[in-house]
Order: structure tokens, then C-alpha cells, then sequence
């Protein structure tokens, strides 16, 4: 079957489509990708993944189409830095 990989670091953006065999998991599937030794500051210990946006457990199966995201922490707290608001036209 295909997934999805998504990950984005500062100024690259990663997605990759892999075949997988039915019943991998998203840590087999993240492993079989690559990433992993593209970006090695990836620490899926801390970092948090998600399915289409939704957040999942390492060891979550994975389904036909599926795009695995890899997120990064937040730097900035977004309750002190200020809004920039789109200009009125």
C-alpha cells in the first residue's frame, strides 16, 4: 500500500509517497522512508506525529493513502508574539 510522509525544517519541506506492506505501523513507515537520515535532529522520542492532522501513537497502523506528519515544537509562544494581521485593501 502507499502512504505519506510529511516533515518541514527550517527552509526544507519533505513529502515523499512509499509503498509499505499492509499492517506497518507509523514508526516502520517513518524508518522505511529515509527521513530519519535526512533530518537526524528528528527525535520521535519528543517529537510528536500525526495521520492527516489528527495526532497518533508511534505504533499506530496505518491504512492505504494515509500521510504520516512529523511535527516539530513550537519555538514561539503564540500568546506573546504579536499578531500580524493581513492588511485591509
Amino acid at each position: 500500500m502507499q502512504v505519506g510522509i510529511a516533515y518541514s525544517a527550517a527552509g526544507h519541506q519533505l513529502w515523499l509517497t512509499i509503498e509499505v506492506p499492509e499492517e506497518t505501523r507509523v514508526h516502520e513507515a517513518i524508518a522505511r522512508s529515509g527521513v530519519l537520515k535526512q533530518f537526524p535532529d528528528i527525535d520521535l522520542a519528543v517529537q510528536k506525529v500525526g495521520v492527516f492532522g489528527r495526532l497518533v501513537k508511534l505504533d499506530a497502523p496505518l491504512r492505504p493513502g494515509d500521510r504520516i506528519e512529523i511535527y516539530r515544537a513550537i519555538i514561539a509562544d503564540p500568546e506573546t508574539v504579536p499578531r500580524r494581521d493581513m492588511p485591509e485593501e
